[in-house]
């Protein structure tokens, strides 16, 4: 399952992108940093890959056309990959070859794939929920950890936090909610 927005890819070949441009980097990012540390770039190294595969999606994404039967990170891992390696190679650091779908079979193979796919939900919704622990007052979220997660009763949550029982069931619903909202079309 690829947790791509279909619908961020539509934003960004639509004119005054800036604002999908701004959540393709940050959502995107730290997976190209990541993918470049993996194959033996140095953090500053894997920092200038990020850029430069950046600068390939700028003008790549907009021509994109979404295949539903194939994967759009496989697609952007494949540009990072090759991309490392060029940079690579231009920093004479070791011989290496172009990608090619064989190396692509191996990974999915072993459970790169749905390793990575795993890793990146996870950073997603860790993204998701430091965006918006901004968004409402620490009581509300202890109180929807306490309910959701800890598995309390609205009673023992209430009393914990001093709020009533209705103002905690609130504030799991609406954070919730939220989070639903920021997370709908990533992780389908």
């Amino acid at each position: 399952m690829d947790s791509t927005s279909l619908s961020l890819l539509r934003r960004l070949k639509q004119p005054g992108r800036d604002e999908a441009w701004t959540r393709f980097v940050d959502l995107y990012a730290p997976l190209i940093f990541h993918w470049g540390r993996s194959q033996g770039l140095r953090p500053t190294d894997a920092s200038d890959l990020v850029q430069e595969v950046m600068a390939v999606m700028v003008t790549k994404l907009p021509e994109f056309e979404y295949d539903p039967t194939k994967r759009f990170r496989g697609w952007l891992r494949k540009i990072t990959v090759n991309k490392a390696r060029d940079f690579q190679r231009r920093q004479s650091a070791r011989p290496v070859t172009e990608i090619d779908e064989s190396s692509e079979a191996v990974d999915s193979a072993n459970g790169v794939d749905l390793f990575e796919e795993s890793e990146y939900r996870s950073f997603l919704v860790n993204r998701a929920l430091t965006t918006m622990k901004a968004e409402f007052p620490e009581h509300a979220w202890q109180a929807c950890w306490k309910l959701a997660v800890e598995g309390l009763s609205g009673a023992e949550v209430s009393k914990q936090l001093g709020i009533s029982e209705n103002a905690a069931y609130v504030a799991k619903s609406r954070i919730l909610r939220r989070l639903r909202e920021e997370l709908a079309d990533l992780l389908e």
